[in-house]
């Protein structure tokens, strides 16, 4: 992609994961609503992601969006999140059609999905030897209210393609850890994500041709219960990582 790209919440934790491998790769113009602390590539814009006016400048010119931007805490009350992870998914979906931008990537939650993991299916569900897969075709079932803005977003990006064309990938992001993954922790073991696999999947957003589509973003672990054929098929993601590696 020779456009910029713009990258809204620039200084959380999945930027981190994009920016350490793909920094040098494209022409970033980096939005969040504090300077940055750290060296940074490309540009920065120093704006709320729910300012309208702010926004529709930050997109002018660019090719794609990841919008990573919003109240990521999954007690986050309601306010917040109808503020923050809401109103202003719908403010950088609707500036991105105005301005003409061709895809937005955005970062949905295993969160919109939390209340698949049952009394009856867990531990179980954890384990290897559990074939129960989510595969992105499911409705979301949040388990809190943070996961009730995810599952928002996805589908203001389902109007937005239908209504405007524009290419929009939901990625429900796992537990995505700069490390290994936690030893003792069955459910992180399953749903991890690590720091290189999560910069290439976001990279396959922006390469990749689709239309709208929802998938995990999880490492290829041997514990799963989130299945990655879909980002497979469709965006051509190939993970290097698995939590096994780093099991007891």
């Amino acid at each position: 992609m020779d456009d910029p790209v713009l990258l809204t919440g620039a200084s959380g934790r999945v930027a981190e994961a994009i920016l350490a491998d793909l920094g040098d790769e494209y022409d970033w113009r980096l939005l969040d609503r504090y300077p940055p602390e750290v060296d940074v590539p490309g540009e920065t814009v120093v704006a709320d992601v729910t300012d309208r006016e702010a926004v529709r400048e930050a997109v002018e010119g660019v090719g794609a969006v990841i919008h990573l931007a919003g109240d990521p805490r999954p007690e986050a009350p309601w306010e917040s999140v109808l503020t923050n992870n809401i109103d202003g998914t719908q403010v950088v979906f609707e500036a991105a059609v105005d301005a003409g931008v061709e895809r937005v990537a955005f970062a949905s939650s295993n969160h919109a999905v939390g209340a698949f993991e049952t009394d009856e299916r867990t531990p179980d569900l954890y384990r290897a030897h559990d074939d129960f897969r989510l595969d992105g075709t499911e409705l979301p079932r949040p388990g809190n209210l943070y996961g009730v803005s995810k599952a928002a977003g996805e589908t203001l990006g389902r109007y937005y393609h239908d209504a405007h064309g524009l290419s929009v990938v939901c990625v429900r992001i796992g537990n995505l850890t700069k490390g290994h993954p936690p030893e003792d922790y069955e459910r992180g073991q399953a749903m991890w994500l690590s720091y290189r696999d999560c910069a290439h999947l976001f990279e396959r957003c922006l390469e990749a041709e689709y239309g709208y589509e929802v998938v995990y973003g999880i490492s290829d672990n041997d514990r799963k219960y989130y299945s990655i054929e879909r980002a497979r098929d469709v965006l051509g993601y190939d993970p290097r990582d698995n939590s096994a590696d780093h099991a007891e």
